[in-house]
């Protein structure tokens, strides 16, 4: 049973053109995913570095790019890059836990091409920051631990003991609902929490939900145990 426990599943398909791995124990249980676009694949935080993931991520046909949304995805981050010899794309303030390795930074946004791109959302850590995918369908957003559902499924900032600066985190959560609008952005795909989606792999209706947060009492909210 403990080795069966120690093997992870297949990455699984939760919006078109996009997998969600099994948890990993090296990210304590995050969630990272896969966007296969084009030549362009984008691997989104650090999944469990298995035979099964490499084999995946092969017959997808590789990755171009690891994008980490704060320094708590970086993981195997080493590993990944030595194996696929993909670039790396990571805010400026956490690129010095990467020594050594082949890495692009950027300050406040960095755009990849005209459907994807990656901005600064500090608050949870000095660099956190999110990717978004114009799918052409709503858009979505890949929110590390920015932002995780609760046991309703709806996205929330959440304060940990942890957390770098709780009222910059919640300007970055306001600086989200500035930049997109219902049309723009239709779906959240979070690092952590996952399980509170049962099954769903997103969260839906990402903009409207968002909207309906009372940030003043947000700013309020002591940290999670």
């Amino acid at each position: 049973m403990k080795q069966q426990s120690s093997v992870s599943k297949q990455p699984r398909p939760v919006l078109d053109n996009i997998f969600a791995f099994a948890p990993n124990r090296d990210t304590l249980g995050a969630t990272a995913y896969f966007i296969v676009e084009n030549e362009s694949n984008i691997l989104v935080d650090c999944p469990a570095w298995d035979e099964i993931n490499q084999t995946f991520l092969r017959e997808q046909g590789g990755v171009r790019l690891l994008f980490l949304t704060h320094r708590g995805a970086i993981a195997k981050a080493r590993e990944i890059q030595e194996a696929t010899g993909c670039d790396i794309l990571i805010q400026e303030q956490e690129a010095y836990l990467l020594p050594g390795l082949k890495v692009t930074v950027f300050d406040r946004e960095f755009v990849l091409n005209d459907r994807i791109k990656a901005f600064w959302t500090p608050g949870h850590s000095p660099g956190s920051s999110c990717l978004y995918y114009d799918t052409g369908n709503g858009g979505v957003l890949f929110s590390g631990r920015h932002l995780l559902p609760n046991r309703e499924a709806a996205p929330l900032p959440h304060r940990t003991a942890k957390t770098f600066h709780w009222p910059r985190q919640i300007n970055s959560v306001k600086s989200i609902i500035d930049r997109f609008s219902p049309s723009t952005l239709q779906y959240i795909c979070p690092a952590g929490n996952t399980g509170f989606l049962r099954g769903k792999g997103s969260i839906d209706r990402a903009f409207e939900q968002l909207t309906n947060l009372d940030l003043a009492v947000c700013l309020q909210s002591k940290p999670d145990p």
